[in-house]
């Protein structure tokens, strides 16, 4: 299950925000260079997907730091040596990982398409590969995929501005967009690392818009007995997962280690109670079937 990583420091740019062990210690397939593939099975097949790229990568950092273990450090390099090879234009220009492969939420993302979640947890591994290294193509990959932080969906970026001007980072690009929780987190965290590494005031500007986004919006992902995964515009509203509300109070614990906003652990506090009750997890569960049952 998902957990925070206790030994970060906030404004230090160390090991990551969650240890990510299973990840580091993924069962494969690999490739012959050593990057994980996914296995999806039937017409997708086995396929590259960046997010899990950076994940193992993320997690073997840590594991490297943790240890100094030699294979552990050069796993983490080879994860991030793939992001900077494979980091090529979308259609607009911008540079991103894309995913080569359709992919099926709310409708079918056409293959190829990228996700803000991946371009967030790609940055936190090259800038840690390049604060390991000092080898600069880390960082100049993590400048082209920080790019698209700065342009709206409907011009090749990830970063949408709803009506009043706040700034959501978006995991998948759809319209009308989803405010994918999880996912706008793991991106966030992203532009919290550039902005670590680069002391970039509008880097740091735009982490904390997103942390003001989130936090005067929590109360939409609040059903009173369990939190939602998006802000779907469906009739019944998407519930996350048990898996994903975990990972919600973890990254919720991890934005208050990371800024201080009470409203953060307040809120993860109050999570955690719906998690304990067990007519709340039921009727989550109950919830949750009905939604895949009628949506996706």
């Amino acid at each position: 299950m998902p957990e925070m990583n206790e030994r970060v420091q906030p404004g230090v740019l160390g090991e990551y925000y969650m240890p990510f062990r299973t990840k580091a210690d993924y069962a494969g397939p690999y490739d012959q260079a050593g990057v994980p593939l996914l296995n999806y099975h039937g017409s997708i097949g086995c396929q590259y997907n960046p997010i899990a790229i950076a994940q193992y990568g993320l997690g073997n950092f840590n594991r490297f730091k943790e240890t100094d273990d030699a294979e552990r450090r050069s796993r983490a390099l080879g994860a991030a040596d793939w992001l900077v090879t494979n980091l090529e234009p979308n259609r607009q220009g911008l540079w991103v990982w894309h995913h080569h492969f359709d992919w099926h939420y709310r409708t079918t993302l056409k293959a190829p398409w990228y996700s803000g979640l991946a371009q967030g947890q790609g940055i936190s591994l090259l800038v840690r590969a390049f604060r390991e290294t000092g080898d600069e193509r880390y960082v100049e990959a993590a400048r082209k995929g920080f790019e698209v932080f700065g342009r709206e969906p409907a011009d090749g970026g990830v970063s949408y501005r709803d009506q009043i001007g706040r700034v959501w980072f978006e995991e998948y690009i759809v319209d009308p967009p989803s405010h994918i929780l999880n996912g706008f987190l793991w991106a966030a965290w992203g532009v919290y690392d550039y902005a670590l590494l680069t002391k970039d005031e509008g880097v740091s500007g735009l982490f904390a818009d997103a942390t003001t986004t989130l936090a005067e919006n929590l109360g939409r992902y609040d059903t009173d007995y369990w939190s939602l995964y998006e802000l779907s515009p469906t009739r019944l509203p998407m519930l996350a997962s048990p898996f994903y509300h975990r990972l919600h109070i973890i990254q919720l614990q991890v934005m208050y280690k990371l800024t201080g906003e009470p409203r953060f652990m307040d809120c993860a506090h109050r999570w955690e109670g719906y998690e304990r009750d067990p007519f709340k997890r039921r009727r989550a569960l109950l919830q949750k079937i009905l939604f895949k049952l009628l949506y996706y």
